[in-house]
């Protein structure tokens, strides 16, 4: 996903009350930090919160369809994809937490006849990744490919994995999240290193 202005350092603040009276950062902020601690009902509920309060910006909270995907909430998390992709149409990212919703509520058959159309992605190797979501790819093909960038690698081991874990091979979800959430992609991969993290913790282990 593309990170504008977000701040995940610092330390952890453990309370998950949900005031009325928050600003919205700050409400954002809440909610992030709590999907970062694996509280993801306190999650979700800071983002609807943030949703109430701002109704328009609904749409750019990417961050709150992969905190209901964890929350088993998996039409609202189709909604909230299908809303991102009208402000964000190219981005590859997106129609893959889609993919992976429908997937989980219907089939992987259904995720596959509903997978988003998406624009240029100029990220590496996101067109390829697209192609295995659409099953026209392997995963194997994409991971034996090398990419020249730890950042091109990261995803690739990424979605691979959440590819693998829909199709219920779990012993090569777990290999490739696990190469994902390695410390040396903690910088690059930025949120979705901390979501892999949170994903390894709440399905894998």
């Amino acid at each position: 996903m593309l990170i504008r202005g977000i701040l995940l350092s610092g330390s952890v603040f453990f309370v998950s009350v949900v005031s009325a009276t928050q600003q919205p950062q700050s409400l954002f902020d809440q909610a992030v930090r709590d999907f970062s601690s694996g509280r993801i009902e306190e999650s979700v509920a800071g983002f609807n919160a943030l949703v109430k309060l701002q109704p328009k910006r609904a749409p750019y909270l990417w961050q709150r369809g992969i905190a209901l995907y964890y929350a088993g909430q998996y039409r609202e998390c189709q909604v909230q994809f299908e809303s991102h992709r009208i402000v964000n149409p190219n981005d590859v990212e997106n129609a893959a937490w889609h993919f992976l919703c429908v997937a989980r509520a219907d089939s992987l058959e259904a995720a596959r006849a509903r997978l988003l159309p998406v624009g240029p992605d100029s990220r590496v190797p996101m067109r390829e990744i697209y192609e295995m979501f659409q099953g026209v790819r392997s995963p194997d093909n994409i991971l034996a490919v090398d990419w020249g960038d730890p950042r091109s690698r990261f995803y690739a081991e990424l979605y691979a994995g959440l590819y693998f874990e829909i199709l219920g091979n779990r012993t090569r979800a777990l290999r490739h999240l696990t190469v994902a959430a390695a410390d040396r992609f903690v910088t690059i991969g930025g949120y979705m290193h901390m979501v892999t993290r949170v994903h390894l913790a709440a399905r894998i282990q």
